[in-house]
């Protein structure tokens, strides 16, 4: 399973409302450090089935929401949890600091 693809559309049932953490990757095609975190948000969102859900918004086709995220810099993390942002960090960053974050 891959990361599902967020949009204004889906944004409220698969985030804020979701029953689990969402990791949410904030990125772009052009962006270097996006695609070094792409391929360990995917393989996050296989490993995590049931304990979260992961989530990937484009910011160049999403705008409003890396709005909302005050997103300046990609690759944006952020666990949303509740409705409420837990945690954000900026740049590639360790799989094993993502699954902290989650609280996993």
């Amino acid at each position: 399973m891959s990361a599902i693809q967020i949009t204004q559309q889906n944004f409220e049932s698969e985030v804020l409302k979701s029953e689990v953490p969402v990791l949410l990757d904030f990125w772009a095609p052009w962006c270097g450090p996006c695609r070094m975190v792409g391929p360990i948000v995917d393989e996050l969102a296989t490993e995590l089935q049931g304990k979260a859900k992961i989530g990937k918004i484009n910011v160049d086709e999403q705008s409003e929401l890396a709005s909302q995220f005050r997103v300046s810099s990609i690759p944006t993390l952020a666990v949303v949890s509740g409705g409420k942002v837990l945690q954000t960090t900026v740049g590639a960053v360790p799989k094993v600091q993502l699954i902290k974050m989650l609280g996993l």
